[in-house]
């Protein structure tokens, strides 16, 4: 489920300078695993330049993803957790980042809406937003899943 997919693909930083760096430093482990190309970050900025910023799901957390045309080589889901907040396009304030590359249709749903009904969880988003190690985010995501 989501803990094993995200398991050695999520990482944390202090900050960054822009939405742009945030989904390049987010997705940066799907890109070193193979399971995505350059091109497909690409896709994800280029996503949010034409379409705003609607993968800002709920307030601090981002979810980067575009359409598969190439640049997803298997499914995958990355974790960016930031100290300090970055804000994207009209001023969302974005801490977490859950990048999802999927080869295909139904493979992005499918991720979208296990994160989803996770995130829509009060108490969930809390806990994610105090968790330091991966670790803990691993434990709290088998707890719900």
């Amino acid at each position: 489920m989501l803990s094993e997919q995200l398991k050695g693909n999520i990482h944390f930083l202090k900050s960054v300078n822009s939405w742009e760096e945030a989904i390049t430093e987010s997705a940066a482990p799907l890109l070193d695993d193979g399971s995505i190309t350059p091109e497909y970050v690409e896709d994800m900025i280029e996503n949010v330049h034409k379409n705003g910023p609607y993968i800002v799901i709920v307030p601090g957390i981002a979810m980067p993803h575009a359409k598969n045309e190439g640049g997803v080589v298997k499914t995958g889901i990355s974790l960016l957790k930031l100290e300090e907040a970055v804000p994207f396009p009209e001023n969302k304030k974005v801490n977490l980042l859950f990048t999802l590359a999927a080869e295909d249709t139904s493979g992005h749903l499918d991720l979208i809406s296990d994160l989803s009904s996770l995130l829509i969880e009060d108490e969930v988003r809390e806990k994610l937003e105090q968790a330091n190690s991966e670790e803990e985010i691993l434990d709290l995501l088998q707890t719900v899943e």
